[in-house]
């Protein structure tokens, strides 16, 4: 084994195994704080590959240690909000993560999220690889359409 291959080799045994997603792109991503201990992160996703991906798990440790993906469903006429297990992006296609729809919830969080604080945010999508997000919490922002209730949400959800 010659000298490139064996540090190749070693870098790869203590280097995370993480991928980088590169037919993911996101765009338009902001969060939201909607109480003191919960928040939120919308956006759009993008999947310019030819398989869809799976959106599985968020994290977001300098915030949370609960980051959850969640959707709005209607029973009976009223709308509430639900955790889901995964958002899929079909290829070819772009996905909002917007209020009144599939977002992504911060609960339990280490302290209240202030206007203009910026953190990171990672989507993993499982077999397409994970997309770090740059966050910034903006409040102001209120884009048409979507019911931004989350007050029922607090660090006991």
């Amino acid at each position: 084994m010659n000298r490139t291959s064996f540090i190749a080799a070693a870098l790869a045994a203590i280097l995370p195994a993480a991928v980088l997603a590169q037919d993911i792109t996101v765009t338009n991503a902001y969060a939201r704080s909607t109480n003191p201990s919960v928040g939120a992160a919308f956006m759009s996703i993008t999947n310019n590959g030819s398989a869809d991906c799976v959106l599985g798990a968020a994290s977001a440790p300098q915030v949370t240690d609960r980051a959850e993906l969640h959707t709005h469903v209607e029973e009976n006429g009223v709308m509430s909000m639900v955790q889901v297990d995964s958002i899929t992006i079909p290829a070819g296609t772009t996905h909002a993560l917007e209020r009144g729809g599939d977002h992504v919830m911060f609960m339990a969080t280490k302290a209240p999220m202030a206007q203009g604080d910026e953190f990171e945010l990672t989507l993993d999508f499982g077999a397409c690889g994970t997309v770090p997000v740059a966050l910034r919490v903006d409040n102001d922002f209120a884009p048409a359409g979507g019911n931004d209730d989350h007050s029922g949400h607090g660090a006991a959800h």
